[in-house]
């Protein structure tokens, strides 16, 4: 046994055999979930990064593009390569730069990102910290911590730091793939290479690397768990709620998604990417996950965070030119923001951490808009109405008891009037976000009618402010 290794065991006892305070969902008050709960309601947009050593292939596999759509995070799986093979090719072409995570934080910091949720691993198991416990990471390949990099970047621009990590490993020898037959492994149907394996030492493994990641960067905000199976999910594949309760013993504050499980107490009906449902029992996690979707109607009474990518894949890929438009993804964030969601938008940084162009001027367009109309994304909540004819409309409690909605307009009217249906109430004020210019409204026949100028202040999204005292009176 070398030095590391034997390092390792010693380290993954005392990781995994440190006492932990236990601090069950069950356990928690309604207003002590609230105030956990509080920063990421009112954050609404935060940044996704998907980065490892798929970022450096780029989509491509022995001088061959692997496919212009869809996720290549994956090309392990999607070439059927083992972990040797894999790590062959993808080692020698990750080589972050010097300051690749200040660019990310300024990015994301600048589009009036709220908080950044990066890859410390993902399927491949390569984790991006300088593990203790395995010699497949940044620390034992790059001599660097990435993930201190990345988190002191983070919180340099006042950004929240969230993980991401997968409990999936296709590096791990003791990482029994064949237990499910729904989740992807680039050897699935095929015997184990190294024999008999046993699952429970690759739990222990788990367990011990989550360990090492919520003890040493300090405050972390955000676990974002990816993924489990119908077939094998819970307890029965992650030892979930340990390693929820381990969590939570490290960082009482902590927010926590449901991917740890898949079932419809966790807000799952199926396995496809819209198999989501508006349910979640508080144990299995604080938030739903929907992935490249918006809920129509939102989902009342649970938290919810959209992620989505500015083109069709995760992790860089050369490949694929599909970049959503600064139209789409602008509106987007309103829309989730309207049905009171989070949006979590990715980018797929290349092997050395830099970002495309594309991504730089998605992102720019993004803060451009949040720089005027950001009031009417932070702090929001969903709009109380079914649905508007023109756009969006999110709403807030102001300090002094008024309510004050915003009008998302996506279609601005021809004629110079902006109808607001199915409200008695009369507003107090309106006026345009953009600059503050008052405008007359007139109510009555249940609607508000708005004096709005000849051309819209936005051509993506322009945002009309009403005030009320108390709660407007809405009547669908």
């Amino acid at each position: 046994m070398n030095i590391k290794s034997l390092i390792s065991v010693f380290a993954l006892f005392f990781i995994c055999s440190m006492a932990v305070s236990p601090l069950f969902a069950a356990e928690e008050s309604a207003v002590d979930r609230d105030a956990r709960m509080s920063w990421w309601r009112e954050a609404r947009f935060g940044m996704f990064v998907h980065w490892g050593l798929y970022s450096g292939l780029a989509g491509t596999w022995e001088g061959k593009p692997v496919g212009t759509k869809g996720g290549m995070e994956w090309i392990q799986q999607r070439v059927k390569a083992d972990t040797d093979t894999y790590a062959k090719s993808a080692i020698p072409l990750f080589k972050p730069a010097p300051d690749f995570a200040k660019e990310w934080a300024k990015l994301a910091k600048d589009a009036g990102c709220r908080y950044i949720v990066f890859t410390t691993k993902h399927h491949d198991g390569f984790a991006l910290h300088d593990s203790k416990i395995s010699d497949y990471d940044a620390g034992s390949v790059l001599k660097r911590d990435l993930v201190k990099e990345i988190v002191d970047a983070a919180r340099g621009e006042g950004l929240r730091v969230g993980f991401y990590h997968s409990v999936i490993d296709w590096h791990h020898d003791q990482y029994e793939y064949a237990k499910s037959k729904q989740l992807p492994h680039p050897l699935k149907g095929k015997p184990y290479p190294n024999g008999e394996r046993s699952h429970s030492k690759y739990l222990d493994y788990l367990h011990g690397e989550v360990a090492e990641l919520l003890s040493n960067y300090g405050k972390v905000d955000v676990v974002w768990w990816d993924y489990s199976a119908q077939d094998f999910q819970g307890d029965e594949a992650w030892r979930a709620f340990d390693l929820m309760n381990l969590v939570r013993g490290k960082q009482p504050g902590i927010i926590m998604n449901n991917r740890l499980f898949r079932c419809k107490e966790a807000g799952w009906a199926s396995m496809g990417t819209d198999g989501f449902i508006p349910n979640l029992e508080s144990k299995y996690g604080d938030f739903i996950t929907p992935e490249q979707h918006i809920p129509a109607t939102g989902m009342p009474g649970v938290d919810w965070e959209t992620c989505m990518t500015l083109n069709t894949t995760w992790g860089y890929s050369d490949h694929d030119k599909a970049w959503k438009s600064d139209e789409v993804l602008i509106r987007n964030l309103v829309d989730i923001a309207s049905k009171g969601g989070n949006y979590l938008l990715n980018i797929g940084p290349q092997g050395d951490g830099s970002v495309t162009p594309e991504t730089i001027n998605s992102f720019r367009a993004i803060g451009a808009w949040m720089k005027v109309n950001c009031d009417a994304i932070y702090g929001t909540t969903a709009s109380p109405f079914k649905s508007l004819a023109w756009g969006r409309c999110t709403q807030k409690k102001m300090a002094d008891g008024k309510t004050r909605l915003y009008l998302h307009v996506f279609d601005w009217p021809t004629d110079g009037k902006l109808i607001v249906p199915c409200i008695a109430s009369k507003p107090q004020k309106a006026f345009l976000l953009a600059g503050g210019k008052t405008l007359e409204a007139s109510s009555g026949g249940n609607k508000i009618t708005i004096a709005v100028p000849p051309a819209a202040p936005d051509k993506i999204a322009s945002v009309v402010v009403l005030d009320f005292e108390g709660t407007p009176e809405i009547v669908e």
